[in-house]
């Protein structure tokens, strides 16, 4: 055992490209880095996966409303869309598929890149797969390029790139029939929802794209090709994909969406239902006035022309 677990930590080692420590202080971070690899190795022998147990709990977990909104991304690439399971369900399954190690691991850095590793390892069966990739220190923005030189900002910026990575890996890692299954649960889930009426659950749709991204209702039925009104259970889970998409950075809000070319074409647009509105409103007859016994017409308050007449006459007198 202790032979086994030794080799396991020798080759994560030189996966890592990690090289033979020569001073104290690295002989000691080795040291503590083997024993928890030994540490993790011997837990994944004693308490071995049920593979059937693990997938019922990731299947309850994609019962969650709060991960099936999350839980698929799209973004369209060669006239197609491409649709996954995202950042967040990736993470779920791996925690719940069990014995398994991922991450990220920033391996060098200078002032301009950095050089970093992202990796998903089954303990259990020592299956191990990663990803070695460059970040520049830079973030491209509508005024220009964007150097990047405070520490935190650079972490976030390897997070962010490690993160994709790290699904890859996991992705790998784990059965793909175990993920369609999780996916396909998740689209159930969020189809099935009837806590809200869907007028109201497109609506806070609609209000996400517009504070997030500033896409408007217009932009978003012109993608669809009709109105609003017209939505179904699947226009929500597409949304909800491309909004997870931007959350990502996987596409751009151009990807999707065209601008408007004039701002206040949104507002002068009616939908169908106030169409209909004005249309029985034209179609309405005018109430004409009634008439007394000599066929004079009458105002509003019931008097005929003639009193009227006889009315304002008798004020004059008074005056006079």
């Amino acid at each position: 055992m202790a032979n086994e677990m030794q080799q396991q930590f020798n080759q994560s080692q030189v996966m890592n490209g990690n090289v033979a420590p020569t001073n104290a202080a690295g002989i000691t971070n080795a040291s503590r880095e083997m024993e928890e690899v030994k540490g993790q190795i011997f837990m994944a022998k004693q308490f071995p996966r049920n593979q059937f147990q693990a997938q019922k709990n990731i299947e309850d977990a994609c019962k969650r409303q709060s991960l099936a909104l999350t839980a698929t991304y799209s973004y369209p690439r060669g006239g197609q869309n491409v649709t996954g399971p995202s950042i967040r369900l990736a993470e779920v399954i791996a925690q719940n598929w069990g014995n398994m190690a991922y991450g990220f691991k920033e391996l060098d850095s200078d002032e301009k890149s950095s050089t970093a590793m992202a990796y998903a390892w089954d303990v259990e069966t020592n299956t191990r797969t990663e990803r070695i990739f460059q970040v520049p220190h830079k973030r491209v923005t509508k005024k220009g390029v964007q150097h990047l030189t405070d520490p935190r900002d650079i972490y976030e910026l390897v997070a962010n790139y490690a993160s994709r990575r790290v699904r890859a890996c996991i992705l790998e890692i784990v059965p793909g029939d175990v993920v369609e299954d999780a996916v396909n649960e998740c689209d159930k889930t969020l189809k099935g929802n009837n806590t809200a009426p869907m007028k109201e659950r497109l609506a806070n749709a609609f209000n996400g794209f517009k504070d997030t991204y500033d896409v408007t209702q217009q932009q978003i039925e012109e993608y669809f090709g009709y109105p609003a009104s017209e939505f179904s259970e699947s226009n929500y889970v597409k949304l909800v994909q491309i909004f997870n998409s931007l959350n990502e950075k996987a596409s751009k809000v151009d990807d999707w969406f065209e601008k408007l070319t004039d701002p206040k074409a949104g507002d002068k647009k009616q939908s169908a239902v106030a169409k209909d509105f004005d249309k029985d409103k034209k179609t309405e007859t005018k109430p004409t006035k009634p008439t007394d016994d000599k066929g004079a017409k009458t105002d509003a308050k019931g008097r005929s022309s003639k009193a009227k007449s006889a009315t304002a006459q008798a004020d004059q007198g008074e005056l006079l």
